[in-house]
């Protein structure tokens, strides 16, 4: 696990989840019309080019065990459930675009801060997917004694692969590729819509500060996905990134703040943090790790993308505007 990752971890505890499920519900049927079929998936076997080689995935899978950690956000996205996930946020299985897949229900853990193998083993999974995270080489041979695993390509830094390309691998990894295309473009133009209609957003320096509700600043720099979404609307980042002290605060001070993990009461109290200008003069949005919004950003799937740009645009248009800010607490 990154930096990065644990940064994050500081504010948000992992869920602890029930028994194992499969693709279709347990009574045969499936739990969403949405939720598609084998029938579905291509017809012969697919082969995947990742950091470690190729992995071949045989047609027609059914049992997905996903250990990146926003791995199981794409496959739902593409109607499948999971036999096996990795937790992260406590609030994931009831988060709105999750649910119109699920029903509600909840998804089995098979890892958490470390890979428990024997449970990955007992899912009996198919294809075992792990794009979003730092996986060594030994990790990587043990789980393809118990599946065929994808994991990212060495063209992007570990945990570092943008959504669209971690979506076609996904797709391409459960033969289901053009629904994945279809998704990606779907976000696409909404991305290109949000910019046409706030070209103001082009070059503004947005510093996304994460986890302040636990006394410390972290800030998520360029090519993370966290940020991609504030990325692709064209705002620039800053140079800085990590944890960053009290005292150097003012790095926080340009276009806009956008604080992940404390509310403005909470961060206010500090003298420091209230005189900077970007405070002051409201340019600051915040979400707290408990709403939807930090969730949508952290596992930034197609819907959760859809999700956190409907919420997000109007108000970082609100803020460079001077116009009053919603709170996004628990959007």
């Amino acid at each position: 696990m990154g930096t990065s990752r644990r940064a994050l971890l500081s504010g948000v505890s992992l869920a602890v989840a029930g028994a194992l499920v499969g693709c279709r519900s347990s009574d045969g049927g499936q739990p969403n019309a949405d939720v598609v079929g084998p029938t579905e998936a291509a017809a012969g076997p697919t082969t995947i080019t990742h950091k470690f080689g190729e992995t071949v995935v045989p047609a027609g899978v059914e049992r997905v065990v996903t250990l990146g950690w926003n791995d199981q956000d794409f496959v739902l996205a593409l109607g499948v459930l999971p036999v096996g996930v990795r937790a992260w946020f406590d609030s994931y299985n009831g988060l709105p675009w999750v649910t119109e897949v699920t029903g509600g229900k909840e998804l089995p853990v098979v890892a958490s801060d470390e890979i428990d193998f024997e449970a990955v083993a007992a899912a009996d999974p198919d294809v075992i997917l792990a794009i979003y995270e730092s996986i060594d080489r030994a990790t990587y041979d043990r789980l393809s004694t118990i599946a065929p695993t994808v994991v990212q390509t060495g063209d992007y830094p570990d945990e570092e692969t943008p959504w669209d390309v971690q979506l076609i691998t996904t797709g391409r990894a459960l033969g289901l590729e053009a629904q994945a295309t279809a998704a990606r473009d779907e976000v696409r133009t909404a991305i290109d819509r949000a910019k046409a209609e706030h070209p103001e957003f082009a070059g503004k320096v947005l510093v996304e500060d994460f986890g302040p509700e636990n006394g410390g600043h972290y800030l998520i720099g360029q090519g993370d996905p966290r940020r991609a979404l504030l990325d692709s609307l064209g705002f620039a980042t800053q140079a800085e990134e990590g944890d960053l002290s009290e005292e150097k605060l003012t790095v926080l001070d340009r276009d806009l703040l956008f604080v992940v993990g404390a509310t403005k009461a909470q961060l206010i109290k500090s003298e420091l943090f209230a005189r900077l200008e970007v405070v002051r003069e409201d340019r600051t949005l915040y979400t707290t790790f408990e709403s939807n919004l930090a969730a949508a950003l952290s596992y930034s799937g197609p819907k959760a993308l859809t999700y956190a740009l409907d919420k997000l645009v109007p108000q970082l248009a609100n803020a460079l505007a001077g116009r009053p800010v919603a709170d996004l607490s628990n959007a």
